[in-house]
């Protein structure tokens, strides 16, 4: 199965908000997801992003694969680094 780390919307129509799921690749944008992994407010300013940065990692280290949305909001909650880190002293 092929795990990706994307972004599934939730909130009112025309008041976005998302989460952060881990999820199957196969599975729809707003369909069935493995794990919640963060939240992303973009309605306020400035935008929010809160990651839970364990859970983050440990999906990337698993294989998991962001989409380019994601990837940006993990280098802004610092969770890339921490990969990135990780990876390197394997």
């Amino acid at each position: 199965m092929a795990v990706k780390l994307r972004l599934t919307r939730v909130g009112k129509t025309k008041q976005p908000q998302y989460r952060i799921v881990a999820a199957d690749s196969r599975s729809p944008r707003d369909g069935r997801f493995i794990q919640i992994v963060g939240t992303y407010n973009p309605r306020t300013e400035p935008s929010t992003v809160t990651v839970d940065n364990a859970k983050a990692v440990k999906w990337l280290m698993d294989g998991a694969q962001p989409t380019e949305r994601v990837k940006k909001l993990l280098e802004v909650s610092g969770a890339w680094e921490e990969f990135t880190a990780a990876r390197a002293a394997k």
